[in-house]
């Protein structure tokens, strides 16, 4: 197979590609709550669901990640090939297990989850080696090209990425993964680089301090430092903003709630499709925000 370059696939996915494991019940729930429900089990982690999203909109990612060696690994990389995403970059450890993730969800939204995200940190900077020794580019010769970064990399992984040569001339699109891991973020602010998606929870805690809009989290994001930065506030509304530009907000579409985890994957990778398409400023947001709106009622992306 001939090696992925910038022009094969259309985006870089980078940061974790695991099992979800999902249980959800159609009541809502509280502490110690016992309840019917259905669990599932489907390809997932941030930089997975951002790249299956990217694929539903007609792009070419291609995943840099870490998946072992073991069968649920080899499962895992089957379920890429067949949803159409590029793997052949991926680091296969054989000592370090398949990643997964767990959660659990009500009618009143997510419960509690736990991501183990281990191996995918343990890797550390093996899952950048394409991006380093000339496959798909190197300090000396950067990929230029829409990079999606997610915050289940290590902070010193991250700070070492937004300061690489080899990530200099990239498109850099980063989330936070979950708000326990947003201020990996911080090195994006300090070195003003890349598009941040965060909601507006993560935005509170990258500041440093309590948000009641998602307007409002934008511009305190902007004065930390940030380049551009979309926030969501659930189903109250979305903002764009960027050094630039004033901000922009929506209210997203009225729905009942059927699942909440990869929604904010939804939403970013939707806006980046649709901005690889060339929609300007509100018309992205408004893409994003009812790709969005859909994933979260259950009915099908597309």
């Amino acid at each position: 197979m001939k090696p992925v370059t910038s022009s094969t696939s259309d985006i870089l996915c980078i940061g974790s590609v695991l099992w979800d494991i999902i249980g959800r019940a159609p009541a809502e729930m509280r502490r110690g709550s016992d309840l019917p429900g259905r669990i599932t089990r489907l390809p997932g982690g941030v930089a997975m669901n951002i790249a299956m999203t990217l694929a539903r909109f007609g792009l070419k990612p291609a995943l840099l990640s870490a998946v072992g060696q073991d069968p649920e690994g080899d499962e895992l990389i089957a379920a890429c090939t067949h949803l159409g995403l590029i793997t052949d970059h991926l680091y296969r450890s054989q000592d370090l297990p398949t990643d997964r993730y767990m959660a659990v969800e009500g009618a009143n939204g997510l419960i509690a989850a736990i991501a183990d995200a281990h191996s995918l940190e343990a890797a550390g900077d093996k899952i950048l080696h394409p991006l380093m020794d000339g496959t798909l580019g190197s300090p000396d010769a950067p990929y230029r090209g829409l990079v999606a970064l997610d915050g289940n990399l290590t902070l010193s992984l991250l700070d070492n990425i937004a300061a690489s040569p080899a990530f200099a001339a990239a498109d850099l699109r980063v989330a936070p993964a979950s708000p326990g891991k947003a201020e990996r973020l911080r090195p994006f602010l300090t070195r003003k680089r890349g598009t941040l998606y965060v909601n507006l929870e993560e935005a509170s805690l990258l500041c440093q301090q309590e948000f009641t809009s998602s307007e409002d989290a934008a511009l305190g994001l902007l004065e930390r430092g940030a380049a551009r930065v979309l926030v969501t506030d659930g189903g109250s509304s979305a903002s764009e903003a960027g050094r630039d530009n004033a901000p922009i907000t929506l209210v997203p579409p009225r729905v009942t709630v059927a699942r909440v985890t990869g929604a904010g994957d939804t939403f970013m990778a939707a806006h980046i499709a649709a901005e690889s398409r060339g929609a300007e400023r509100t018309e992205a947001l408004s893409i994003a925000v009812q790709a969005a709106a859909t994933y979260v009622s259950g009915e099908p992306p597309l």
